[in-house]
């Protein structure tokens, strides 16, 4: 029979009653200490002072016991004698490897690529047909705040309207109206007029490059740009210049775009809040625009620029998208290189076009997708557009238990929007989605925003930040110095499980519809790849709702054209928000 041990084991912290205990809570310090944490233990709370043989190495017996709490094993009284000088050789390991400055743009030397083994991929370059659109006349600017790309490029095209003309109302909207909503950063003023000129002159000339010449765009301010300010919306980082252009600034530079703004986001990338304030939706500016790409959705909603560039991890184009009433892609990951892009988490970031239409949305991704040389998870697939396809020709699944979930005013508006869907020739077959503990790798986000911002959590840069609560990034960066390799590493191998299970959902697919963001596949997409388009369908309380086309991988055509027929189908996306708040 096995001889029962002496040592008594602390409860876990979901059995714990009132505060801790003093010798517990002294027992965890080194253990602290070894996972890169500063903690003071003065003796008035400890009650007693640290011993010689405790100060010659902060992992010592009854730390190394306390810590099999967290990595999930138990080990018999020799095994952690055995284990104990391999941990203090980790820990010089991890010591020596936090002296090494790693620059912030520096990737990881892993990369995660959402396709399946055997699945083929059809090289670019794509091709972009767009419907034909045809000139209104000469208009004058102010007439033209909500227009969309596809209505400004032929005007600018036709120069019924120039681009200096354009980019002077957009500045001065963002000067008017952007204090109020807190939604800008940076004017980039002078380089956009030079933009401006520069496109003016080169249409003037008959050299055209494409529907996005001489139209005013923000960006998210978490790109590079080369001598403006890149803040990350952080305390740390607000005075940050960095002297390169991230590839989709140099991208759409080359398509003729003119860049009128650096717009907010949540600090590093999480929520509307940061160090100038909350991010206001341009629809109630008592409410929040939601996050992260909190100033995109909110500058693009109400009419400071023509469109935006957002990214997302777990939610940010399509969460603020759908609050603020307008239309997001996240494309597939992989898709749009992160090249000069804050980094968040190596294996979800994704970069996509906030725009007032759908196929604003192709105009942009198809300037701004595919391999860089630089982003190694960017995958060489054609994006072809051309809005051919019927709905009544697609395969659409609708996940009914999300819809069903929904209940009051929400219920009615969604239904109307399903039947105006159906209208448009849509056949919505009820699907489920994979029965999957997608919350549980959470953990691979975590544990990467972590690494990513590890200097600063350990130098106490994040104690800077204005969000000090415990779902805001300085309590999850410490937390997540808790998170075993060997979990994250499990986390990622379980991803792939769940990867499998949505290959086969959308095997049988071209489009999948649930409301957004309310439902788990923003959750699950995210951690597996696949590309959704969000657009408005309706307004509850006055405030916007909207659907989610999901589609597969490197197919955003398939979500793009069943959003573009409900646009057709609906007015939703012709409502725009009154400034009378200003």
């Amino acid at each position: 029979m096995k001889k029962k041990r002496n040592t008594k084991r602390p409860k876990p912290a979901d059995q714990m009653t009132g505060s801790i205990d003093r010798r517990s809570f002294v027992k965890t310090l080194p253990a602290l200490a070894a996972v890169g944490l500063a903690v003071a233990a003065p003796e008035s709370v400890t009650g007693q002072s640290t011993s010689a043989s405790d100060q010659a190495s902060p992992i010592n017996p009854e730390s190394l016991h306390s810590a099999e709490l967290i990595i999930g094993i138990e080990l018999t009284q020799p095994q952690e004698t055995m284990a104990l000088n391999g941990v203090r050789r980790n820990l010089g390991s991890f010591t020596a490897l936090r002296k090494l400055e790693v620059p912030l743009d520096t990737e990881t030397a892993f990369s995660f690529h959402p396709a399946l083994p055997g699945k083929k991929l059809t090289p670019g370059p794509g091709t972009l047909k767009l419907r034909k659109s045809q000139s209104a006349g000469r208009k004058a600017p102010d007439e033209l705040v909500f227009a969309t790309v596809t209505e400004l490029a032929p005007l600018v095209r036709a120069r019924q309207v120039s681009s200096v003309e354009l980019t002077r109302m957009y500045l001065d909207r963002l000067k008017r109206y952007g204090p109020k909503l807190y939604c800008t950063v940076t004017l980039t003023e002078d380089l956009a007029m030079s933009q401006a000129e520069r496109a003016d002159r080169e249409i003037k000339s008959g050299h055209y490059r494409g529907p996005l010449h001489g139209i005013p765009w923000g960006a998210k301010d978490l790109f590079a740009t080369k001598g403006i300010k890149t803040t990350w919306g952080a305390e740390p980082y607000r005075d940050q210049v960095i002297e390169y252009d991230a590839t989709v600034v140099e991208r759409l530079d080359a398509a003729g775009a003119v860049l009128v703004a650096k717009l907010s986001l949540g600090a590093l990338a999480q929520g509307s809040r940061w160090f100038g304030g909350n991010t206001r939706n341009p629809w109630n500016i008592d409410q929040s625009s939601s996050g992260s790409s909190a100033g995109p959705a909110a500058a693009t909603a109400a009419g400071l620029v023509g469109f935006s560039i957002g990214t997302e991890t777990l939610g940010s184009i399509v969460s603020p998208s759908s609050t603020c009433g307008v239309t997001g892609l996240r494309p597939t990951f992989g898709r749009v290189s992160r090249y000069g892009a804050m980094a968040l988490c190596w294996t979800m970031d994704k970069i996509g076009p906030i725009c007032r239409g759908v196929e604003d949305c192709a105009i942009v991704l198809h300037e701004i997708y595919g391999p860089d040389g630089r982003d190694l998870t960017v995958a060489d697939a054609a994006f072809n557009w051309a809005p051919t396809t019927r709905l009544d020709k697609m395969r659409i699944g609708m996940v009914k238990a999300d819809f069903d979930a929904i209940d009051g005013e929400a219920k009615t508006s969604y239904g109307k929007a399903l039947d105006a869907l159906r209208s448009a020739g849509a056949k919505l077959e009820p699907v489920e989605l994979p029965k999957f503990p997608a919350d549980s790798l959470l953990v691979i986000l975590n544990a990467e925003a972590a690494a990513a911002f590890d200097d600063i959590t350990r130098n106490g840069g994040v104690n800077q930040l204005s969000g000090q609560t415990p779902g805001d990034w300085p309590n999850q960066f410490r937390t997540a110095r808790f998170i075993p390799a060997v979990e994250y590493i499990r986390a990622q191998r379980a991803r792939l499980l769940l990867m499998k299970e949505m290959d086969k959902l959308m095997t049988g697919l071209d489009v999948l519809v649930t409301p957004a963001p309310r439902s788990r596949s923003l959750l699950i997409t995210n951690l597996t790849g696949h590309p959704a388009v969000v657009t408005p369908c309706g307004f509850v309380g006055g405030r916007p709702q909207a659907l989610m086309f999901t589609s597969g991988l490197y197919d955003e055509a398939a979500a793009l054209q069943a959003a573009l027929a409900f646009e057709d189908a609906t007015d939703w996306h012709d409502k725009h928000p009154k400034v009378d708040w200003a």
